[in-house]
């Protein structure tokens, strides 16, 4: 008679458990999906700074406040409050600088890609003014290039154009479909 009892108190609680869980694993559909959806992997750093390197020597040193790095199955890293590069040649001096309120580094592809409000100045003051522009490190002698609208000020001209080719020091450029030359006096531009 015991094991009578203890069968039907066993079978009752199965029931009773069955129900709660049935109870319990009330989710919408959106809470489904929000919990079987992919998500990527995000990594955060404030107050960055990047050196980069050719055999052992700097190339480059890139600060930024904010840093996400996206580990997606193409990973890439994001400056989403600006950018700002300062160019070195052989003899570790500033050969060109470098700023964006956004940029993008493709690592595969060792590209970055830079927009809003960019500007690239050389060591002659020539200024490079654009709203997107992409710096790949595979591309000697051609590393910075955009196919959108350009505007370099020298210290007697205002060019423009609708694209542009230069090499990372900026010494000198190729602007396709110019637009016209304005010749300023050096003293209206500001040292």
């Amino acid at each position: 008679m015991i094991l009578h009892h203890s069968y039907k108190i066993n079978y009752w609680a199965a029931i009773l458990a069955g129900c709660f869980f049935m109870v319990a694993c009330e989710n919408s559909e959106q809470q489904i999906k929000e919990l079987t959806s992919r998500r990527i992997g995000v990594e955060q750093g404030k107050g960055i700074s990047i050196n980069y390197s050719v055999g052992g020597k700097t190339k480059a040193v890139l600060t930024a406040p904010v840093l996400l790095r996206y580990q997606d199955t193409v990973p890439y890293i994001e400056f989403p409050k600006t950018i700002h590069a300062d160019f070195y040649d052989a003899n570790l001096t500033i050969e060109s600088k470098l700023d964006a309120l956004y940029g993008r580094y493709m690592e595969t592809e060792s590209k970055v890609y830079l927009r809003d409000s960019v500007r690239l100045i050389n060591t002659n003051g020539d200024t490079l003014y654009c709203k997107e522009l992409y710096w790949d490190r595979n591309r000697i002698g051609k590393e910075f290039y955009t196919d959108k609208p350009v505007r370099i000020r020298t210290k007697t001209h205002f060019i423009d154009g609708t694209c542009l080719v230069a090499p990372q020091d900026f010494s000198g450029w190729n602007i396709c479909n110019p637009k016209g030359f304005l010749k300023v006096p050096a003293s209206d531009f500001p040292q």
